[in-house]
C-alpha cells in the first residue's frame, strides 16, 4: 500500500531543496515565514468575509492564499496556508479567532482529568484531510514553479496553547504543568507527537516536498525543561516521520526544525535528525554555524523588523547576513514571520537582495 504522490508537474526550481540537503546552489534560496499573510491586500480581500478556521478548511482558499505571494515575488518555496492549531482541533478542542486577541480556546485544559476529554486515537485523514486536499491542489496549481513546504507545531508549543487557552507572555499555566504534573505532561506531549507524526507523513503523501516543525514557544523553557519536555519529542518526530516515509515508499523530504529563542539548545537541535535548523534573529550567524557544524543547513535570522528599513538598507543587511552565513548550506528567511503592517515592496526588496547578493558572492 502506497499513498505515493503521483502525477505532479515537474519541479522547475529546486534550489530550496538542494540547499536543504546541503548540495551546491547558484543562488541562496529565500522564502518568508507568514509569506501568505495580511501584509498583502489581496490576502485581506480573499479572507475578508471568512472565519479564519473556515478558511483553513477550504482547500481552494488555502491554495489561493499560498500562491498569492508567489505571483508577486520570486520566492524559492511556497508554504501551505494553514495553522498549527488544527492539531488541537483534531484532538477535539474548540478554538475561535477573537479579533484583536487571536486564537482562543473555548475550554482550555485546566486539570489533568481534562486530558480524558481529548481524542486518544486520531484518524488524521478524517480530521485533517482538508489540509491534505489543500496540499495536493496547491502542488498541482504551483505547476512545478517552486517546492511546497508542509508544517506542524511541535508538541510543547501546542500543549502551551491548549493549557493557556491562547497567547501568553509567561506561559505560567502551561509551565506549571511541567513542574506539578510531569507524568500527565508527558502523556499529553506523547499524544500530540503521535498525531503530528501521522499528520506530517500525510502531508508528504499529499504532495508536500519539505516539512517544517515550529517550536515557537521554546523561548519560555530553559535548558532543563527543554531537554525534558521538548527535545525528546522533536527528535522522535524526525525519526518516526522518516521511518514511516520509508515504510510507505514515500519521498524522504528534508525536514526543518525552528525552535524560536532556543539558542541554548542549538547543538542538540543540530543533532536531532533534521536537515535544516531555523534561527531567530537573536543569535550571531557565525555563532550559530560554530554550534551546529558543517553538516546541517541553516535557515533564517533576519530580524523581521529590518523590513521597516528603507530598501537600500534592507539590501545592506541582507548582504551582511549572506557574508556571515556564507551562501551555501543556507536558506535565507526572517527570524520570525512577516508582520501585517509590512510593505509588500520591502518584502520584494528582501527577496531580490538575497538573489542578487548571493549570485554576486558566488561569482567572486
Amino acid at each position: 500500500f502506497t499513498r505515493s504522490p503521483k502525477g505532479f508537474p515537474k519541479l522547475k526550481n529546486d534550489t530550496f531543496l538542494r540547499a536543504a540537503r546541503g548540495e551546491e546552489t547558484e543562488h541562496t534560496p529565500v522564502w518568508c515565514m507568514r509569506q501568505a499573510g495580511r501584509y498583502l491586500p489581496e490576502f485581506r480581500e480573499t479572507r475578508a468575509s471568512q472565519d479564519f478556521f473556515a478558511t483553513c478548511r477550504s482547500p481552494k482558499l488555502c491554495c489561493e492564499l499560498t500562491l498569492q505571494p508567489l505571483r508577486r515575488f520570486p520566492l524559492d518555496a511556497a508554504i501551505i496556508f494553514s495553522d498549527i492549531l488544527v492539531v488541537p482541533q483534531a484532538l477535539g478542542m474548540e478554538i475561535v479567532m477573537v479579533p484583536g486577541k487571536g486564537p482562543t480556546f473555548t475550554e482550555p485544559l485546566k486539570e489533568v482529568e481534562d486530558l480524558l476529554k481529548l481524542r486518544q486515537k486520531v484518524d488524521v485523514t478524517a480530521e485533517l484531510g482538508y489540509v491534505f486536499q489543500a496540499i495536493t491542489l496547491t502542488r498541482h496549481s504551483l505547476e512545478g514553479k517552486v517546492p511546497l513546504i508542509g508544517f506542524a507545531g511541535a508538541p510543547w508549543t501546542l500543549m502551551s496553547y491548549m493549557i493557556e487557552g491562547g497567547g501568553s507572555s509567561t506561559m505560567a499555566k502551561a509551565k506549571s504543568w511541567l513542574y506539578r504534573h510531569p507524568e500527565a505532561s508527558h502523556r499529553l506531549l506523547r499524544l500530540l507527537a503521535d498525531v503530528i507524526i501521522d499528520y506530517l507523513v500525510g502531508q508528504v503523501a499529499a504532495g508536500a516536498q519539505a516539512l517544517q516543525l515550529f517550536e515557537s514557544h521554546a523561548g519560555h523553557l530553559g535548558p532543563e525543561l527543554f531537554q525534558d519536555f521538548a527535545l525528546p519529542y522533536i527528535r522522535d518526530i524526525a525519526q518516526a516521520v522518516k521511518s514511516k516515509l520509508k515504510e510507505e515508499a514515500l519521498p524522504l523530504v528534508p525536514m526543518i526544525i525552528f525552535a524560536k529563542d532556543a539558542h541554548y539548545a542549538l547543538r542538540d537541535l543540530a543533532r536531532a535528525g533534521y536537515e535544516v535548523v531555523g534561527l531567530d534573529w537573536t543569535i550571531r550567524p557565525q555563532e550559530a554555524r560554530a554550534q551546529v557544524g558543517k553538516d546541517v543547513t541553516l535557515q533564517g535570522n533576519l530580524d523581521p523588523c529590518a523590513l521597516y528599513a528603507p530598501k537600500e538598507k534592507i539590501g545592506e543587511l541582507v548582504k551582511k547576513m549572506l557574508e556571515s552565513f556564507g551562501t551555501q548550506r543556507y536558506i535565507a528567511n526572517l527570524g520570525h514571520g512577516l508582520y501585517p503592517d509590512m510593505n509588500p515592496e520591502h518584502v520584494g526588496a528582501f527577496v531580490e537582495a538575497v538573489h542578487a547578493h548571493s549570485r554576486h558572492i558566488n561569482k567572486h
